[in-house]
Parts: C-alpha cells; sequence; structure tokens
C-alpha cells in the first residue's frame, strides 16, 4: 500500500517556540518533502496564521512546530475550528507534542501530551505495531540516538510504533511500552503525531523521516 500523494493541497506549518528543536530546519525538511509530493507548503512563524478562518478552511493540514509555547484563545479555537471542520494535524516529537502545555483542550485534539524523556540522550529501539497500516508498511524496527519520549497518551489513539522503556534512569518505568506514532480523529480531521524528531539530524535516520513524511501526507484533508 502506499500513501497518495498531495497534488493540489495546502500545507501551513507553524514554527516557532523553543530554538533546541532546530523549529526552521525541521519545518524546512518538511515543508520540501511536501512540496515533493506535490502539495503547497507554507512555513509560518506567526500562530496568527490560525485567526484566517477563511485561509484555514483552504487548508489540508496544518503541522505545529512550536515547542513549549503559547497560545491565545483565539488562535487555539481557529486551530481546533479547523481540524474539527476536516483540515488535517500532524507533526512530531516536541513541535507537537509539547507546544501548549496550558491548553488541554488541544491535547485533546492531538491525542497526547510530553512529560519526560528519562535519560536525555540515548539510545532505544522503535518497533512497528501496525505493520499493515500504510503509514508504516515495509518499515522494520529500528534504533534512535535521541530522547525517549514518555507521553501521556489518549486511549482511542490508534497506535503506529510504540518504544519499550528500560529502568537504567527511572526505575518504576522499566519494561513500560510507549507508544511513538499514532493516528486519530478529531472530528472531520485527520490527526498525526511522532514523537521522533528533537533535532533535524534525526531525521537523517530515513525510518524516522518517512514515518513523518507519509504520516503528514495521510492527514491532509
Amino acid at each position: 500500500m502506499t500513501i497518495p500523494s498531495g497534488t493540489g493541497k495546502r500545507a501551513l506549518i507553524l514554527a516557532g517556540g523553543w530554538e533546541g528543536h532546530e523549529p526552521f530546519p525541521c519545518a524546512n525538511l518538511f515543508a520540501g518533502l511536501l512540496r515533493e509530493a506535490g502539495m503547497e507548503a507554507t512555513v509560518s512563524d506567526s500562530l496568527d496564521s490560525l485567526l484566517d478562518a477563511d485561509a484555514l478552511a483552504a487548508t489540508d493540514l496544518i503541522v505545529p512546530m512550536y515547542t513549549m509555547s503559547t497560545i491565545t484563545r483565539e488562535q487555539e479555537a481557529g486551530l481546533l475550528d479547523a481540524v474539527e471542520a476536516g483540515a488535517g494535524l500532524g507533526g512530531w516529537h516536541g513541535g507537537m507534542g509539547d507546544a501548549f502545555r496550558d491548553n488541554p483542550a488541544y491535547q485533546f485534539a492531538t491525542g497526547g501530551q510530553w512529560v519526560a524523556h528519562p535519560g536525555n540522550i540515548i539510545d532505544y529501539t522503535v518497533q512497528i505495531t501496525r505493520p499493515d497500516d500504510p503509514i508504516v508498511a515495509g518499515l522494520s524496527p529500528f534504533a534512535m540516538h535521541s530522547e525517549q519520549y514518555y507521553m501521556h497518551v489518549d486511549p482511542s489513539n490508534e497506535v503506529l510504533a510504540t518504544t519499550t522503556f528500560g529502568g537504567e534512569h527511572c526505575a518504576w518505568i522499566d519494561g513500560v511500552v510507549m507508544p511513538v506514532a499514532w493516528k486519530r480523529r478529531y472530528g472531520a480531521g485527520r490527526v498525526f503525531y511522532c514523537s521522533l524528531g528533537h533535532v533535524a539530524k534525526d531525521f537523517d535516520v530515513p525510518e524516522a523521516r518517512e514515518i513523518v513524511r507519509r504520516g503528514l501526507l495521510w492527514a491532509a484533508r
């Protein structure tokens, strides 16, 4: 199975927030991949882009890359209303999974929130749990050297990949199986998330880059 191309579709990538996650290099990387798939991809550094309801109605995919930031009530409403009406929502790591800590409604849409990465930069393995799903089809388990995200997650998520924690850094989570990538619905919108991608170089791992690329294309309206 293959992910259909995004020909004729529009993506809005919101880049900003904490610089440690390299928001602009990561945003530009996936903007390029989306353009290669035939989408029109715009990178914006302002959350005020979420206030233009007409533009959002013509947007097929919204990608927040805005770690540890704040969002106004009006901006959040613009985002959630657009997704509920059918725009896709997709992203990775803290850019989407730790964007707006004070906004549970946003977290309800995304399906999870980062809470820890024990050991910081470590070696770990990602397992594929839904090999029949086109987002991860054909991929084998793969190694990462990065932050292993521990997250609070929605049980309604359709989990595509997981990682298992050891007890070296926090003994009480030894053996915990944690979702790494999932998809879900929010109203009429498709939502995709992947916890990989602490910095742009993490996407030098082909499987990490491909999961996010496919996931974003799947989420597009």
